[in-house]
């Protein structure tokens, strides 16, 4: 996610950050890079001026804060400024009325359907009892599609494609009857510069929902502004990101809040059901910095009851090899592993058929390893590690790193006991 810019920012500030103290000069001229770097990501030309405009008077004006230095004070503000123009803070969908009803627009190819299913099994996993509903009468299969994520995420489906205008009114009647407290409408999209669909004029007013969101591909950049235009007569409450999992340039994250005047409450960052987020504007610009998102990455171990584990090890003081693989295993239910790892500051987006190797080498020395092994690792000698690395089709300096990082986990689990460890480090003050 936003390789590219997050790589070209990052050089901007290490070379400010090796200046030490900085003059006019050094701030006008790291403006000016961070300037480039906006625009050739695909930032709204206006965005990039409010934005500059804006840390300039700011960078002038303001006090330093003594435990920062002149280039982490740039950046602490740049950071800010990033977090006001992308929405300031998280909005919710509204989810009004009995039942909620959330319809889907926006133009074809930027992931409705599939978007619906994912905002689906969101609200499922939170407790709502959501129905998916087809309105879509042009595209082939597509209510097809939407019935077979309905079915994969284990909510009800309906049907409304061969009359939205009559049918979509008696669907919602009967949802009220039963144990529906949101329906997601999927609608059609149309090609690029072409308005929507004339009957979702009709179709809105007849069913009033609560949200009108409008789904877009992030990897169009500001073109999505363009896109989105079209769209808004339908009255508009929010944005679904689509696809920012391959977006390296973050053109529309940025430039889509002010310019359609939207805020963006999901995006989606991978192909699974649980690919969908919520848009956190100050964990977005921690990330398109490189400062990671740290909040975000524990949120999505919880989840799958990484966090509970260890605080059931922390609480039975013993942690062997058996526990560091079911602590593996449960962070691959996280999702991709590369997807996590990049949550991590300073660290770019690693390959994940590179990342899947290395957990499949780890779980296979794990498995060549007896019981007593497992438990107690410290009889692990030199030609056990030769049997092991045998078994495993590894090398024993394989085997000897995995043996390193179950230390290294280890220690950590201990210093969390002891209550050591309070957060990591950044380049300013959280």
């Amino acid at each position: 996610m936003f390789e590219s810019l997050t790589d070209r920012l990052a050089q901007v500030f290490q070379r400010l950050r090796g200046k030490g103290l900085l003059t006019q000069a050094d701030v006008e001229q790291g403006l000016r890079e961070i300037r480039e770097v906006l625009l050739s990501a695909d930032v709204h030309h206006e965005v990039v001026r409010e934005l500059l405009g804006r840390v300039r008077e700011r960078a002038v004006g303001e006090k330093l804060v003594e435990s920062l230095s002149p280039a982490q004070q740039l950046l602490l503000i740049v950071r800010e400024e990033m977090t006001r123009i992308m929405g300031g803070e998280a909005r919710k969908p509204r989810l009004s009325g009995r039942p909620a009803v959330v319809v889907l627009v926006g133009p074809a190819g930027g992931g409705k359907t599939t978007t619906a299913g994912k905002l689906g099994q969101y609200l499922r996993k939170r407790g709502r009892r959501p129905l998916l509903v087809s309105a879509d009468p042009e595209r082939p299969a597509a209510a097809e599609q939407l019935a077979i994520l309905a079915e994969k995420i284990e909510v009800p489906f309906a049907s409304a494609d061969q009359d939205p205008l009559s049918q979509l009114p008696q669907i919602l009647a009967r949802a009220k009857k039963e144990v529906v407290d949101v329906v997601i409408v999927d609608t059609p999209g149309t090609p690029p510069g072409v308005p929507p669909p004339a009957f979702l004029s009709q179709l809105l007013p007849s069913i009033t929902p609560g949200d009108v969101l409008l789904v877009l591909d992030a990897m169009v950049g500001q073109e999505a502004i363009r896109l989105g235009q079209a769209f808004r007569p339908l009255g508009l409450t929010g944005i679904i990101l689509t696809k920012l999992d391959g977006d390296a340039r973050g053109g529309a994250a940025l430039s889509l809040p002010s310019r359609l005047g939207l805020p963006i409450i999901f995006v989606g960052v991978g192909e699974r059901p649980e690919d969908l987020e919520p848009f956190e504007p100050g964990r977005m610009a921690d990330r398109i910095l490189g400062l990671g998102d740290l909040s975000g990455l524990v949120e999505k171990l919880k989840e799958v009851g990484v966090a509970e584990r260890a605080e059931k090890i922390l609480r039975e003081e013993e942690f062997t090899l058996e526990d560091f693989l079911a602590q593996l295993e449960a962070v691959r239910r996280a999702g991709p592993l590369s997807q996590l790892l990049s949550r991590l500051p300073g660290l770019s987006r690693p390959e994940e058929s590179e990342v899947e190797q290395e957990f499949k080498k780890m779980k296979a020395i794990i498995q060549s390893m007896t019981v007593e092994e497992r438990r107690h690792p410290h009889i692990i000698g030199a030609s056990r590690k030769r049997r092991i690395a045998r078994g495993s089709g590894t090398t024993v300096q394989d085997v000897n790193r995995l043996l390193a990082e179950y230390e290294q986990a280890k220690k950590l689990l201990r210093e969390l006991k002891r209550g050591k460890i309070r957060g990591g480090k950044f380049p300013f003050p959280r």
